[in-house]
């Protein structure tokens, strides 16, 4: 019978595998990640595999996109040919680095797209029948809207960012929000 530990271990890793989805990442790569991160030494591919059921090929792949998004890193073991892979422990910089590619993926694209297709039409709405320009204006404020709406949760994620995790503490406790867990 597996210990309390392996047994704690597995449910985290599962629990992590299953919020990936939240966070844009795949399912495996997020167990991988949840494994190296409670692992309290690097792991080879062959213990990785074994741990999480899945192929090399797999590993291989979700590895080197961990490595992609700086939340896992090759490292060097003396005396041996085996690659070993630590993960990013600092819970600051994990955050970070899901905000920034999450961003960059998500957030940068539909704000882009929204931009464009606002720009579209305020040209044409001058030209239009009073139907048709009202029905364009609609459509323009409500692009504006969402754009503004966007833009300003990219800046939150900006100043996040920049506020770092003992200023992001204390901006917490003065809002009265939770701060710390036992």
């Amino acid at each position: 019978m597996p210990s309390a530990l392996q047994r704690s271990q597995e449910m985290f890793i599962r629990r992590w595998g299953e919020m990936a989805g939240y966070w844009g990442i795949n399912r495996t790569m997020a167990e991988i990640h949840a494994l190296l991160y409670i692992s309290e030494r690097a792991l080879c591919m062959d213990e990785i595999m074994e741990r999480v059921q899945i192929s090399r090929g797999s590993v291989s792949m979700n590895l080197r996109h961990l490595m992609e998004w700086d939340l896992a890193r090759r490292v060097h073991q003396p005396a041996g040919r085996k690659e070993y892979f630590l993960a990013e422990t600092d819970v600051w910089r994990i955050f970070e680095a899901i905000t920034r590619h999450r961003k960059r993926r998500e957030l940068e694209p539909i704000i882009e797209t929204i931009r464009r297709a606002r720009d579209m039409v305020k040209p044409e709405m001058k030209g239009l029948s009073d139907p048709q320009a009202n029905r364009a204006r609609i459509y323009h404020t409500r692009l504006k809207q969402m754009l503004e709406f966007l833009e300003t949760v990219s800046g939150l994620f900006n100043v996040v960012q920049k506020l770092g995790p003992a200023r992001m503490l204390l901006l917490t406790k003065m809002a009265g929000g939770p701060t710390r867990t036992g």
